[in-house]
């Protein structure tokens, strides 16, 4: 057993000495990745805690905000017109319960005039624009703010309609793909392999395999961004649906496993931004810096904005 270990150990050492020197200095084995934008400041749902979310209200109150980044959601109606909401299902948003799959554009209900905040429990938004936006219509008021969007389901051609809108308002340097599913996204980029994309869930379990394994200097990485949950907030400000995400223990677990600082300044290094979301509280916001997020979303823009002006004044 000794002769083993004495076998093992050396060759062990010497492996963990490098992957730790690599994972602080990854530019000796890859070029860092450049993109068109860099934000420290993105709006979730367009600063959905300020005014209605997803609606151009919204995002035009977090563009004079400050804010670098809008995220949103995509949907298709039944007639093909690419509208920004987060459900599919509009019961939440809107009180009616219909899909945007079986309305044509428009039949689709507006927005109720108070709507809650899903990452702030006991707080809503309210405001003068109830109408649920066309992406197009996006595109063509910020034609340079980057926009992260996610697809959450499995519709070629609301992908390509995506892609088609993108190219056409030459925004493909500073638009985002984004999806927890793996499958979804790898058909997004196969329709459009030059937009930038984040980590899908599956490829975010890998990236951490490969962290604590040691590989992860070794291996490249496509994607631009990693989007993630400040996992502090889960059951403080985001009361999740699934029973599991309730149990302190669960959310202790992902916390002490995913927000490891030493991870975030390599992809950094690596010219991978990382968001961290929903963070609502000047107290997430913080915590998010300090762990070494480039970026924090936020459904608050103008108290993020408040935030950065006042930290950057003390340095």
């Amino acid at each position: 057993m000794s002769v083993l270990l004495c076998l093992v150990a050396p060759p062990l050492g010497l492996y963990a000495l490098i992957t730790k020197y690599l994972l602080k200095n990854p530019h000796y084995l890859h070029r860092k990745k450049q993109t068109a934008f860099y934000c420290t400041h993105i709006s979730h749902r367009g600063g959905s805690g300020e005014r209605i979310e997803s609606t151009i209200e919204a995002f035009t109150n977090a563009v004079e905000q400050g804010t670098e980044m809008l995220e949103m959601d995509c949907h298709l109606t039944n007639d093909g017109y690419v509208v920004v909401s987060h459900d599919e299902n509009l019961l939440r948003q809107t009180g009616h319960d219909v899909t945007l799959s079986s309305l044509n554009l428009k039949d689709v209900p507006q927005y109720k005039e108070t709507l809650d905040v899903t990452f702030y429990a006991g707080h809503c938004s309210t405001g003068t624009d109830r109408t649920i936006a066309l992406l197009e219509d996006v595109f063509k008021k910020f034609p340079k703010i980057p926009i992260s969007i996610e697809i959450k389901e499995d519709n070629h051609q609301l992908m390509q309609e995506v892609s088609n809108m993108v190219k056409r308002y030459d925004r493909e340097a500073i638009t985002v793909w984004a999806s927890e599913s793996s499958t979804i996204m790898k058909k997004c980029r196969s329709i459009n392999s030059s937009m930038p994309y984040s980590f899908s869930k599956k490829r975010g379990i890998l990236l951490l395999l490969l962290f604590y394994t040691g590989l992860l200097p070794f291996v490249p990485l496509g994607e631009s961004l990693l989007q993630f949950y400040l996992p502090r907030i889960i059951n403080r400000t985001y009361i999740p649906e699934q029973s599991i995400m309730t149990k302190s223990l669960i959310v202790y677990l992902i916390d002490k496993i995913t927000m490891k600082k030493s991870l975030f300044k390599h992809l950094a290094a690596r010219g991978i931004q990382v968001h961290l979301f929903v963070c609502n509280k000047d107290e997430d916001i913080k915590t998010a810096f300090e762990l070494g997020a480039t970026g924090v979303m936020t459904d608050y823009p103008t108290l993020l904005t408040s935030y950065i002006r006042r930290h950057r004044s003390q340095n």
